[in-house]
C-alpha cells in the first residue's frame, strides 16, 4: 500500500510562505495525519479544533483538508467516549466495499 500524500496547509499563516514558526507546526500535523487510519484522523484533528474553542473546526479544515462534517463526526464520537466505534476495527462491520465474489454472482 502506497504513502498518503502529506496535504499542504491553506491557512492564511501557510499561504503566506514568510517562514512562520506555525508552518512548521501544521507541516508536522499533516505528517502524522499521512501515516493515520481514517478514524484515528479524525479523532486527533476533532481534538484539536475543541482545543483551539471558537472557529477551530474551520481553522482545522484550512490546516489538514479535512471536511468540517468529517471533523463534527469526530467531536462527536470523542464526547461519546468512542462507545459505538469497535476497538479492533476501522470500519463497522458491514462497512466497506462488498466482497468480490458477491458483486459476480450478481
Amino acid at each position: 500500500m502506497g504513502e498518503r500524500a502529506i496535504y499542504q496547509c491553506q491557512c492564511p499563516i501557510c499561504v503566506l510562505d514568510e517562514g512562520h514558526p506555525e508552518q512548521a507546526l501544521h507541516h508536522q500535523m499533516n505528517v502524522l495525519l499521512s501515516r493515520l487510519d481514517e478514524q484515528q484522523r479524525r479523532w486527533y484533528v476533532a481534538l484539536e479544533a475543541k482545543k483551539l474553542g471558537h472557529g477551530g473546526i474551520e481553522r482545522l479544515t484550512q490546516i489538514t483538508g479535512l471536511d468540517v462534517g468529517t471533523i463534527r463526526r469526530g467531536k462527536r464520537e470523542l464526547e461519546n467516549d468512542l462507545e459505538e466505534r469497535p476497538v479492533d476495527r476501522t470500519r463497522l462491520p458491514g462497512g466497506g466495499r462488498p466482497r468480490a465474489e458477491k458483486n459476480s454472482r450478481d
